[in-house]
């Protein structure tokens, strides 16, 4: 035994230096064998056990032991049941969520009036063209016509089932439908009968055959897939007991479906807000387009007019030019002013009715209805081509206008305060006013507007309604807006502006919509 280990201790001094272990100094290390380790064995290793089973519920059998357990059973469900009845404290101390009211598809964002198909697109076959670029505007329903045939103030001569060949075919006025289906746009097609002359009905005498011509063709188109149909002077046909059975033809052919509803619109020109509200109750119109924004010129008439109309907004329409047909820069003159009454009507309580060129302020020239103006993504400056500089700026300023527009309109449809929240009168007076938008917990809108040439410090002040609980929730009780056209210039580089403004403690917010000449 002694030999061979002598002999493996030979053959392992004979190894090469380079495999020998290197001590500290560099040289090869001789008071260890080469391959030798020293392995340190201790005498007695001891082994860790825990308690038997038996020790183990001897233990747990102890009186300190049960009491302890019991202690902190009772702690566990006494916590869970504080914890249960917080929660249900909380839910049943948090304010309710508004019930959200009936809505039609009319409600949910602007409609678009064509009055000239052949003006707005060479007829009815260029509208099924541009739907794409309407539908960008986030509108809910176009309006078209009058398309029928009818000589002026010659009741004989109206064919209420027969298009204007000036402004296409019934084939035309089918895909039309179609394709603003298929985007989601209802069709409301007008109906009214002397649309050219002087009196929409033509005489008294001649109201109930005139009307059972507008019964028929209203059935006849919604047969065909029209969504409603739209009448002028409301207040005239709404004494006609031949009303109600338009309303029968218009809500026979009414489905379940919401986005089907068939709608009746009517027209209420120079009548008062008194007579307003008994047309929304009494005439059974589905929607009632007023040109009371028109016709109050005054902050403090419009204030009053909205008072006493905003609970009917599910069924009131507001324009500027649309209850006449016509655009709304005949109303207004500049392009500011036309972005400014794009604010009031988008904030507005009630469904706001452009006429089309509204969207990028098309101005009118002369008694004709104007052209439409397309391509205005063209950019002829990138395109180094010789550009006349009037042309462009007015381009871009239709651009500019179409952008405030759309903004606008994608706003509307998004907040539930704007769709359908209370409104709340602020402020007015001659030339400005404020007001408002609420509804339960979501985002607050003011509307503040000045039309006049002066700048005007308003001071919101919200009258005490005693619907509101909680005071901090209306913190923003006096808000001083300075409508200086230097600001809104130099500050604000715009002259239309949405601001976010959040009270200092962060408790509730609002937004702030302005806009000053």
């Amino acid at each position: 035994m002694n030999s061979d280990v002598d002999m493996k201790d030979v053959e392992l001094s004979e190894l090469d230096t380079e495999k020998q272990p290197i001590a500290a100094d560099g040289q090869a290390g001789s008071s260890e064998k080469n391959g030798s380790v020293k392995v340190k064995i201790p005498e007695d290793e001891v082994a860790f056990t825990g308690l038997s089973k038996e020790e183990l519920m001897k233990v747990a059998g102890t009186p300190g032991w049960v009491r302890t357990r019991w202690v902190l059973l009772i702690l566990f469900w006494l916590g869970w049941l504080g914890m249960l009845a917080g929660a249900i404290a909380i839910i049943v101390q948090a304010p309710r969520c508004k019930p959200i009211p009936e809505m039609r598809w009319w409600n949910h964002g602007p409609l678009y009036q064509i009055s000239d198909a052949e003006a707005f697109s060479e007829g009815l076959a260029g509208i099924e063209k541009k739907l794409d670029n309407v539908n960008q505007l986030k509108v809910k329903g176009l309006v078209l016509g009058p398309l029928h045939t009818v000589q002026t103030d010659q009741p004989s001569t109206l064919d209420l089932k027969r298009i204007d060949p000036t402004q296409g075919s019934e084939k035309d006025l089918i895909t039309v439908l179609e394709k603003a289906h298929k985007k989601g746009i209802s069709v409301v097609l007008d109906l009214t009968p002397n649309y050219r002359g002087a009196s929409p009905w033509f005489s008294s005498s001649d109201l109930n055959d005139v009307m059972d011509s507008v019964q028929m063709a209203a059935e006849h188109w919604l047969n065909l897939g029209v969504d409603g149909i739209k009448v002028s002077d409301l207040a005239t046909v709404s004494n006609s007991s031949d009303l109600s059975r338009l309303l029968a033809v218009v809500k026979g052919n009414d489905t379940e479906d919401d986005a089907n509803k068939k709608m009746l619109m009517g027209v209420a020109k120079g009548v008062s807000p008194v007579e307003i509200s008994r047309l929304l109750n009494t005439s059974g119109a589905d929607l009632v387009l007023s040109d009371l924004l028109s016709a109050k010129g005054q902050g403090a008439e419009r204030i009053k007019m909205l008072n006493d109309l905003h609970s009917e907004q599910r069924s009131l329409a507001w324009g500027l030019g649309a209850a006449q047909r016509e655009q709304l820069s005949k109303r207004a003159a500049s392009r500011a002013l036309i972005r400014l009454y794009q604010l009031l009507l988008f904030t507005m309580p009630g469904t706001p009715v452009f006429s089309y060129g509204d969207e990028i302020g098309l101005q009118i020239q002369g008694e004709k209805p104007p052209k439409m103006v397309w391509d205005l993504e063209k950019d002829t400056k990138a395109e180094g081509a010789n550009v006349n500089e009037t042309t462009e700026a007015e381009r871009e300023e239709y651009v500019a206008v179409r952008t405030w527009f759309r903004s606008l309109s994608d706003l509307r449809g998004k907040e539930r305060s704007l769709l359908h929240g209370d409104y709340y009168p602020l402020q007015s007076s001659t030339s400005s006013l404020a007001f408002l938008r609420l509804w339960d917990q979501s985002e607050r809108f003011v509307t503040a507007v000045n039309w006049g040439e002066a700048s005007e410090t308003l001071r919101l002040t919200l009258a005490s309604t005693g619907k509101f609980s909680h005071a901090r929730l209306f913190l923003i009780y006096l808000l001083p807006l300075c409508f200086s056209p230097w600001r809104v210039y130099t500050h604000r580089q715009q002259r239309g502006t949405i601001a976010y403004y959040r009270n200092f403690r962060n408790e509730c917010s609002l937004r702030v919509c302005w806009y000053a000449l």
